[in-house]
C-alpha cells in the first residue's frame, strides 16, 4: 500500500479511536508509528513525544505533524496529510453535531439542557481557577496585580489574544 494513503488511514484510526487526546493515545500511536508500520524506532518515537509535548497545541495534533514529516523523508505534504488525518474525524463529528443541533434547537428538552451546561461549563472555569489560584502561582505583588486587571477585563470584555499578548509583555518587562 501507499505510504500516503497508509499514513492517512492510521492517522485516521488514531483520531477516530483516540478517545481522552493526548496521553491517552500514545501507545496507539506508538502501536501504530513503530510497531505495526515501522515508520520510526523506538527512539525515534520517545523524541517525537518530547517535541510534541514542548510546542504549543495538542500532542496529537503535533506529533502526528512529526510523524508525519519523519516517516515521509521530511517531506511537508506527510506533515500536512498525517495532520488532516488525525483532525478529520474530529472536524466530520463536530459537523455532525452542528447539523443535528439546527435541526433540532427549537426543541423545548435541547433548549433546556444546553441551558444546564452553561453554568457548569461556568463551574468548571471557576474550579480550574481555584486550583490554580495556590499561593505558588502568585509570586509577588506584580503578580496579584496581572491577575485582577486581567479579571477586570475580561469583565469588561477585552479581547482575549489582546489579554495575552499584554500579560506576556507585562511579565516579559517585569521578571
Amino acid at each position: 500500500m501507499n505510504l500516503y494513503v497508509s499514513l492517512f488511514l492510521a492517522f485516521f484510526k488514531i483520531g477516530l479511536f483516540g478517545f481522552g487526546g493526548g496521553y491517552a493515545i500514545v501507545s496507539l500511536i506508538e502501536h501504530e508509528t513503530v510497531e505495526k508500520y515501522h515508520w520510526l524506532t523506538t527512539s525515534q518515537f520517545t523524541d517525537i513525544m518530547a517535541i510534541s509535548q514542548a510546542t504549543p497545541g495538542p500532542m496529537a495534533i503535533n506529533c502526528a505533524t512529526f510523524v508525519g514529516y519523519t516517516a515521509t523523508g521530511g517531506s511537508i505534504g506527510g506533515a500536512a496529510l498525517a495532520t488532516f488525518a488525525v483532525s478529520l474525524p474530529a472536524i466530520i463529528l463536530i459537523g455532525l453535531v452542528v447539523i443535528f443541533l439546527r435541526k433540532v434547537r427549537e426543541n423545548k428538552w435541547i433548549q433546556a439542557a444546553l441551558s444546564g451546561i452553561k453554568p457548569v461549563t461556568l463551574g468548571l472555569f471557576g474550579a480550574a481557577a481555584l486550583v490554580l489560584a495556590t499561593p505558588a502561582n502568585f509570586i509577588d505583588l506584580y503578580s496579584y496585580l496581572l491577575c485582577a486587571g486581567a479579571f477586570i477585563a475580561s469583565l469588561c470584555r477585552v479581547n482575549p489574544v489582546y489579554l495575552l499578548a499584554i500579560g506576556g509583555l507585562t511579565g516579559y518587562f517585569i521578571y
